[in-house]
């Protein structure tokens, strides 16, 4: 390729001042070691400050006087540079997303500094299975956990990374010591050459007949060298991850190399094992753990071609593979995959364009599919497959309804039901575990009757009415704003409020119920140190306790064996945030509750707690019936033009200055309502609408192309730009996941 006489290049500058690339002159020295994506040190500004930059184009020719150019003053060599593709994404995102250009290289820029590369360990089981088997019985009756974790774990595989040992199952070096000093495992370090340390023989499972219809299309892709995107629509249990396995199996073998996205908290220890079995030391696990030296190992790994596989949450799509043939999003559903930071990008659409440039295929999984996703199999832009039937021929668990109204008529005011007491009585007399999820999200947001069930929702927007400290309820789309109501507006009942309710409080109330039953608490307070959430993840597995009570993070692909009961105590609290994608949430968070139970050889039964069992979120999802969630679902989208049927903007305005933020934001609106047709809702005080200080503004507008809002913060980014001594920031998100 000709480099030509001049680079283009992006300072390493995050400001909108200076967002666009500047020439420089290419030293003859230097000519064959730069490239696009080449991080280099320049002379910026009067000063000629030296600055970083990233080389995003070169050229031969300037419609400038050729003598003003300065050259380029040397390579960055401890930056890992970007590939020509990656260059090409971070302008996507950039113009997709808003945001500038050097905070879109940096966010496909996967690690700043270089350092000694990180030495990797594995342990080997050194003893037959059946001496394992000999010192687990000796320490189950003593308070060596640790010790009888690791144990379990190399009875059942006899090559395990010693990361994974550390993160997943929170085994400290201590304890690995002295089972090295015992004999009873080795401590090796894998040498860089020795690519398959840990590779077995293992093939995987046979497949389903449904699975082997995905895999076979998959193949066909893969050889044709399309970039088609698959929807795997299948219950929890149904095998999906057997499917990416042989998916990434037949990629390897075409000498191409896997993307596989997973929501951190879903990154278990039988997730990292299930991919090492199969793949050995071909596979990087990726999370936010790494420290500098690690991600750095990763990276380099990738581009040296020592690794083929790469796992991790939403930051892993940037992993600088050469040839890279398939990219899989386990649980695409989750809103984790959204970046809430800017750029604003979604791990979804990035990956389709990545694909596209890569000629590679990517798979989308999930048991309760995006409503986006899902609408794009409807319009034949995704491929659909189905996968019906749970692998360990199980049925679906048994899913209660509680109706929360009778149990406050019948005098129960505690927030378990009486139909979910007994249940949980009889699995502590069983010796089985129990779950009980509830979701703190909407804490205090919504008002509602508990009577009978009435929520207080805008008229204008169809989502709940937010509470404010001033006994306001206010719309955060449109402002819609009334006075808090002190009896219910349907019955009368003085039993309207705040939807309150916490995992403490749930906790004392069932050790209160069941004194001696050992609980575990899994929420925020609990997970705030390093490795606490694997922890209590282990020992939960383990036995250790009997109900495990937690949020969100308990719920999402977790394979409790043992799990036969689970209670979802307050289902209305998601259910009617002030969001509109607030039924999909719910539904999803219900569905995948559900799945947890019964994953073993016993059935399952889940008991769903609400004021509103007649909503068609709570009967579909007691049901286990997606179509029936989406068709309903997809209607009220439609009729509000919300996304995917349309799509939004969200612009948020932030300043110190309450007034100069707010006229900002209102003189935008203005604007927008004079030159385009497009529909603009708000500006109106924010989700939060002050914090640390700064006051926060946001407005929404509707079109139902996507292009026409692209086109719409490119106005508003260049009508900022003319603005002088301007302190308030303006942020845009597109098709937002979450209220700002």
């Amino acid at each position: 390729m000709n480099k030509g006489k001049y680079a283009e290049i992006i300072i390493n500058i995050s400001h909108e001042n200076v967002d666009r690339p500047y020439t420089y002159a290419v030293p003859d020295e230097l000519k064959d070691k730069v490239f696009i994506g080449s991080v280099v040190n320049v002379p910026f500004g009067k000063g000629d400050t030296a600055r970083k930059g990233i080389i995003v184009d070169f050229c031969d020719e300037v419609d400038f006087d050729e003598s003003k150019i300065k050259s380029i003053a040397g390579i960055e060599e401890k930056d890992v540079s970007l590939s020509d593709i990656r260059v090409k994404l971070a302008v996507w995102m950039k113009q997709n997303y808003g945001s500038t250009l050097a905070n879109a290289l940096k966010t496909v820029l996967p690690v700043k500094k270089k350092v000694n590369r990180a030495v990797t360990k594995v342990i080997i089981r050194n003893v037959s299975v059946e001496n394992v088997d000999e010192e687990i019985k000796k320490t189950e009756n003593t308070r060596k956990v640790a010790r009888l974790r690791l144990l379990r774990a190399v009875r059942d595989e006899e090559r395990i990374p010693k990361r994974a040992l550390s993160e997943k199952l929170h085994i400290s070096d201590a304890t690995i010591n002295n089972l090295v000093k015992d004999g009873i495992i080795l401590l090796e370090e894998l040498k860089k050459d020795n690519k398959n340390a840990f590779l077995t023989d293992q093939k995987g499972l046979s497949l389903s007949d449904e699975q082997k219809l995905i895999v076979d299309a998959a193949i066909e892709d893969l050889d044709e060298k399309r970039h088609e995107t698959f929807l795997i629509h299948g219950i929890t249990g149904s095998g999906k991850t057997e499917v990416y396995l042989k998916i990434v199996e037949e990629t390897l073998k075409r000498g191409r190399q896997a993307i596989v996205l997973i929501p951190e908290i879903a990154l278990t220890y039988q997730t990292v094992m299930r991919f090492y079995n199969r793949f050995g030391d071909r596979v990087i696990i990726m999370n936010s753990t790494l420290s500098a030296g690690e991600k750095y190992e990763c990276i380099e790994k990738a581009q040296n071609g020592e690794a083929d596989i790469v796992i991790g949450p939403r930051s892993a799509l940037f992993v600088p593979f050469k040839n890279l043939g398939v990219i899989i999003i386990d649980e695409e559903h989750e809103t984790s995959y959204k970046s809430e930071t800017v750029p604003k990008y979604h791990a979804r659409e990035t990956a389709e364009e990545l694909a596209r440039m890569n000629s590679a295929l990517l798979v989308l999984g999930s048991a309760t599919p995006s409503v986006d996703a899902y609408y794009k199999a409807g319009t034949g832009e995704y491929r659909l497959f189905n996968l019906t039937k749970r692998l360990t021929g199980n049925q679906l668990p048994n899913v209660i309804v509680t109706d929360l109204r009778s149990e406050l008529r019948n005098g129960n005011r505690t927030i378990i039901s009486k139909t979910l007491k007994s249940l949980l009585e009889d699995r502590l007399n069983k010796g089985e575990q129990s779950m009980l999820f509830i979701n703190r999200r909407g804490l205090a947001g919504f008002v509602s009757c508990r009577a009978c069930g009435f929520v207080v929702k805008c008229p204008h927007c169809d989502v709940s009415l937010s509470l404010h400290k001033n006994g306001k309820l206010i719309c955060h789309y449109c402002g819609y704003t009334i006075d808090n109501f002190k009896t219910c507006p349907e019955c009368g009942s003085k039993y309207i409020s705040g939807f309150r309710a916490g995992t403490e409080q749930v906790e004392e109330t069932v050790k209160k119920m069941f004194p001696k039953a050992r609980t575990m608490r899994m929420d925020a307070d609990t997970t705030k140190e390093k490795d606490s959430y694997e922890k209590i993840i282990s020992g939960f597995l383990d036995g250790e306790a009997d109900i495990l009570i937690g949020t969100q993070m308990i719920v999402k692909g977790h394979d409790f064996k043992n799990v036969t009961l689970v209670g979802v105590l307050a289902a209305d609290m998601s259910l009617f945030e002030a969001d509109f994608k607030a039924p999909e949430r719910t539904f999803q968070l219900l569905t995948q509750a559900a799945g947890r139970a019964g994953r073993g050889e016993v059935p399952g039964d889940v008991v769903i707690q609400t004021y509103k069992p007649d909503n068609y979120v709570i009967m579909h999802a007691a049901a286990q019936d997606y179509e029936g969630f989406y068709e309903e679902e997809i209607l009220y989208r439609k009729l509000m033009n919300y996304p995917p049927a349309g799509h939004m903007l969200n612009v948020l305005v932030t300043g110190k200055n309450e007034a100069e933020a707010g006229k900002l934001s209102e003189m935008m609106c203005k604007a927008l309502r004079e030159y385009f047709d497009s529909v603009v809702i708000g500006p109106a005080p924010g989700f939060l609408s002050k914090i640390n200080d700064v006051y926060r503004f946001v407005f929404y507008v509707k079109d139902k192309d996507y292009q026409k809002l692209v086109k719409i913060k490119d106005y508003l980014e260049e009508g900022l730009s003319k603005i002088k001594k301007r302190s308030a920031l303006v942020f845009f998100d597109f098709d937002p996941q979450n209220m700002q």
